[in-house]
C-alpha cells in the first residue's frame, strides 16, 4: 500500500448507497433474512439482518449489465 494510505483510501465511494422510502412488491414484507430477490433492471439483492417489519434492508449482491447505457454512450460520442 502507498505511503500514508489505508484501505479506506481505496474503497469505492459508491459502495454504500442508501435509498430510503422506496416502494416494493407487497410480498417482500414477509421476506426472510437471507432471502434472495431480483429487482428488475437493478440486480440481485439479499435481505439483510438489519431488516425489521416495516423497515426492510436489502444488500445488492450482483448488478445487472446496462446494455442500453453502453449503446447510448456510443451514440453520443
Amino acid at each position: 500500500m502507498a505511503e500514508g494510505k489505508t484501505f479506506l483510501d481505496h474503497l469505492n465511494p459508491h459502495s454504500l448507497d442508501v435509498i430510503r422510502d422506496c416502494q416494493a412488491e407487497p410480498s417482500l414484507a414477509s421476506a426472510a433474512v437471507g432471502a434472495r430477490v431480483q429487482f428488475e433492471r437493478l440486480g440481485y439483492f439479499c435481505v439483510d439482518t438489519d431488516s425489521r417489519p416495516g423497515r426492510l434492508v436489502f444488500n445488492r449482491t450482483v448488478s445487472l449489465r446496462d446494455a442500453w447505457a453502453k449503446i447510448a454512450r456510443k451514440e453520443r460520442g
